[in-house]
């Protein structure tokens, strides 16, 4: 491969990051626009129907037909699916609580938690430089969090056990990428989304614990509503964008250098400050502003550490 080659891959892989990253703010900021009016585990179902018919008509047939669904992996699949599940709960709870901002900053933990539990469940080597990285990163997320004040809120904690969870969905995957496709791993998601998301409907759509005031809890326990006819569009771009996300970065990291690439993510933390603003008509505070400083400094970081020691950082495992 020439290097002019390789200069045109990371260029469009650095342009796919980019749009994955817009997609996944669009995400973000339907989930939390609907969180007012809906059920979380009804916008999740319709959304995975709506993401699940995109990805049959448009990414099945030139992925391989019917034999991506074939796998010696299932119970590996349906664990992966079912972290990836949770993972999204809580970082969407989290949202329907916290200025979005701050619940996107707090998520973006997951890097340093992904370095800690590659020591602890791979056995993998982390130097001190990057546990002082590690270090600086979560103490970001105390910096937002503020525990121990009277600004300190319980969702604040959900995004970051949804990085926690996406961190370990991910040893899941690096065990077994070297068998399963790109295209296997997301039908099974999607699969996992649906019928999760159904039985909750079953569960607790009817409202019958629906009693909490907390935006968190209404999220979670209220009762399924018919949806209005303006919002159809918003649960068609959820699902659409969330599919499409995940291609886009699975195509960035097909294409361009690792290391390349990966700082590009970033580009979602500025993004959740604008929704913040302009759709939300919230600001960061100035604690806030400090904490995702510390975040997106560590994370850059680590993948600097990853670049210099020759060693490319892991590629991200979609969110959706």
């Amino acid at each position: 491969m020439t290097a002019e080659t390789i200069r045109r891959n990371n260029i469009i892989g650095a342009l796919c990051a980019l749009a994955s990253m817009v997609c996944f703010s669009f995400n973000d900021m339907g989930i939390k626009f609907l969180s007012d009016d809906y059920a979380l585990h009804q916008v999740v179902f319709y959304r995975s129907l709506v993401g699940m018919t995109f990805f049959l008509c448009f990414v099945m047939p030139f992925s391989g037909g019917l034999s991506l669904i074939r796998t010696r992996r299932l119970q590996a699949h349906l664990l992966r699916g079912s972290l990836v599940v949770c993972a999204n709960m809580c970082l969407f709870l989290g949202l329907a609580a916290l200025p979005i901002a701050d619940a996107i900053a707090i998520f973006f933990v997951s890097p340093m938690a992904i370095a800690v539990m590659s020591v602890l469940i791979l056995g993998e080597t982390v130097g001190p430089r990057r546990w002082v990285a590690i270090a600086i990163g979560f103490a970001g997320v105390l910096v937002i969090v503020q525990p121990g004040t009277s600004a300190f809120q319980v969702a604040s904690l959900l995004p970051a056990l949804s990085a926690v969870l996406y961190g370990s969905m991910h040893m899941i995957t690096r065990r077994i990428r070297e068998t399963e496709s790109a295209a296997t791993m997301a039908f099974y998601i999607l699969a996992t989304f649906i019928i999760a998301s159904a039985a909750f409907g079953l569960v607790l759509g009817d409202g019958r614990y629906a009693a909490s005031a907390h935006p968190s809890l209404a999220f979670l326990l209220r009762a399924w509503q018919p949806l209005a006819p303006e919002d159809i569009a918003i649960i068609v771009m959820l699902g659409v964008t969330g599919v499409t996300g995940s291609i886009l970065v699975s195509q960035a990291y097909r294409l361009s250098e690792a290391a390349f690439a990966a700082p590009f993510e970033y580009v979602a933390m500025p993004l959740a400050i604008f929704w913040g603003v302009t759709v939300f008509g919230t600001w960061p505070q100035p604690n806030a502003w400090a904490g995702i400083a510390l975040i997106v400094l560590s994370g850059l970081y680590l993948l600097w550490r990853d670049t210099n020691a020759g060693t490319p950082p892991p590629p991200p495992q979609p969110r959706r």
